[in-house]
């Protein structure tokens, strides 16, 4: 029997459903995972000093401590990761049968890599019903003086102005014991039948998220958004240098990782949307925005999986007390909010068009599998005389996935400046910013960007939109 175009909107979307609960079932598994992952690195470690000769043991005795000092931060890792799950609300029913999940024209769990700047990867996903309520509830992004404009994505619960502080929601998780052990709880959603076994690169996606926590929540990553983030910060002062209280300019930043920089901006005054396409990102930002209750609530220990390159072993067990500042007491404006989806599926929207005072872009561009829609959608979500902040290289994120049929369009500098003098951008400012990306300040290995810091300005309406192909 047929269907009509109601009943096969409504089963797509079911499928959809079904999609993204899978998927977030692998992410959550990949979380879960993470200590059983991280006890057999360190097993291997340990079969490794077993195989000496005695006379080499003699002089590595230090090494079982050290085994044993791993062990306990990966247990305060785990301490951290299991409060953070048990904070997060699903948008879906995750208990719902996701095992019939077919369609020819959907594949159940699609796997996209982002390969980050740190050369780790992350496992994103985004489908139409996304993280929880709309960008247009009030209650989510404090719009009622029409401040914040509307983004046809998904906004994250709770991760704005008015909702942050981290209240106890109903129905929460009890937090786990000292010991890493997960206490009783009315929540069943985080139920052992609902869990994957998942490939090890889904686990390395959370350690690369355990080391951007340093770089946008640790005192230690201070360095590298002194580098990013206070460029652009003081960009936007001198582009807006009179930011009125009854009608901010609105600023969007795609590929908001864990909100910082978005956060940041916020507290200059703009009213500020954050986009993020990873759950990985998402439901750690969430926590950290929501739920964080002091300053240095919470210790991670984010360089313990490599042991290449340390100086020291005190170097590599060093902890990082995390948030180095409170977000519910930061003065940050109302209508602050994170966004989850895809970029070019939530701003190619028509409601988006023209609306945004400023974009700024972030170790972003490069993410995308055609870069030239991505200049595309900025321009037109731009309003006339808007700016387009960026900063970051071109490691394009998909250049390497080979046989693998995926999209990417690899432009050099100097092409992606002629695209967006083809939109009508003109140049106001440019130069090179040197910085690492999530780098551990105390390794011997430092991956170092020479990234390209721009301000574009969209041509007004009244003047000549014609630009320059040459």
């Amino acid at each position: 029997m047929e269907l009509n175009e109601e009943q096969q909107q409504l089963r797509r979307r079911k499928l959809e459903e079904a999609l993204e609960v899978k998927s977030l079932r692998r992410i959550i598994s990949a979380y879960i995972n993470y200590p059983d992952a991280a006890e057999d690195d360190i097993k291997r470690c340990e079969s490794s000093f077993r195989k000496l000769s005695p006379a080499h043991k003699t002089l590595l005795l230090h090494l079982p401590s050290k085994f044993q000092s791993l062990r306990r931060c990966i247990s305060v890792n785990t301490f951290f990761i299991l409060n953070m799950l048990q904070a997060f609300e699903p948008p879906l029913d995750m208990s719902m049968d996701v095992d019939n999940c077919e369609d020819q024209h959907l594949e159940c769990c699609p796997d996209e890599h982002h390969h980050r700047h740190d050369g780790s990867s992350l496992d994103s996903h985004h489908s139409s019903t996304g993280m929880a309520r709309s960008a247009k509830d009030p209650a989510v992004c404090n719009t009622e003086n029409d401040h914040m404009p509307s983004a046809r994505g998904t906004t994250d619960t709770d991760v704005a102005t008015n909702a942050i502080g981290g209240q106890e929601t109903e129905g929460q998780l009890k937090s786990v014991e000292s010991n890493g052990n997960a206490s009783s709880s009315s929540c069943d959603w985080l139920n052992s039948s609902l869990q994957l076994n998942v490939p090890l690169v889904d686990v390395d996606k959370v350690r690369c998220v355990i080391r951007n926590i340093v770089r946008d929540w640790g005192a230690e990553g201070q360095v590298e958004r002194d580098q990013c983030y206070l460029p652009i910060l003081e960009e936007l002062e001198r582009l807006f240098p009179k930011r009125s209280k009854e009608s901010p300019p609105c600023c969007l930043v795609p590929g908001a990782g864990l909100g910082r920089l978005a956060l940041d901006i916020s507290r200059l005054g703009f009213v500020c949307q954050g986009n993020e396409f990873s759950y990985y990102m998402m439901i750690c930002s969430s926590f950290i925005l929501n739920h964080s209750q002091s300053v240095g609530e919470w210790t991670i220990y984010p360089w313990i999986h490599s042991n290449c390159n340390s100086i020291s072993d005190e170097d590599q067990l060093r902890p990082v007390s995390i948030p180095d500042i409170l977000p519910a007491s930061v003065g940050i404006t109302e209508g602050f909010s994170m966004c989850g989806g895809d970029f070019v599926e939530v701003y190619s929207d028509p409601g988006q068009e023209g609306i945004w005072d400023a974009v700024v872009t972030c170790f972003f561009i490069d993410t995308a599998h055609n870069i030239v829609e991505y200049i595309e959608i900025i321009w037109k979500i731009l309003k006339d005389g808007g700016v387009w902040i960026n900063l970051g290289p071109l490691l394009y994120h998909f250049a390497d996935t080979y046989g693998q049929n995926e999209m990417s369009i690899e432009l050099s500098l100097e092409d992606v400046k002629k695209v967006a003098f083809h939109y009508g951008f003109t140049l106001e400012k440019e130069s090179t910013i040197s910085t690492t990306y999530t780098t551990n300040a105390r390794s011997m290995m430092q991956n170092r960007y020479f990234a390209a810091f721009w301000t574009m300005r969209k041509k007004s309406a009244n003047k000549s939109s014609a630009a320059p192909d040459e």
